[in-house]
């Protein structure tokens, strides 16, 4: 699967547990081009999922890794969580699981 299959089989997922719907695609930091996968704003819950770990890629380089770190950081400042997955957690169901724990549901 690529990310954004990832992405839209952890959405799937979401629905057949019932967890509310979040917002997809979701710019946390105004002015900035950032974006995450998925957001719960009332819970200022954002999440990640992380395709492509086991291969040199984006994500992976120095500059990657830099821009990454910056975008949460970013977010954490605005009051925001951020929670990432692998393709692992998703396909086991570990993501929903995390997901439901942070939204106390």
């Amino acid at each position: 699967m690529t990310p954004s299959e990832l992405e839209a089989a952890l959405l799937l997922q979401i629905r057949a547990a019932g967890l509310p719907e979040p917002v997809t695609e979701y710019r946390a930091v105004p002015g900035r081009q950032y974006r995450w996968d998925g957001a719960y704003l009332d819970a200022r819950i954002l999440y990640e999922v992380q395709g492509g770990i086991w291969r040199k890629g984006g994500h992976s380089t120095g500059g990657g890794i830099t821009r990454d770190c910056e975008k949460n950081n970013l977010a954490v400042l605005r009051n925001f969580r951020t929670l990432f997955f692998t393709r692992e957690m998703i396909e086991d169901g570990r993501a929903v699981l995390y997901l439901r724990a942070a939204l106390c549901l």
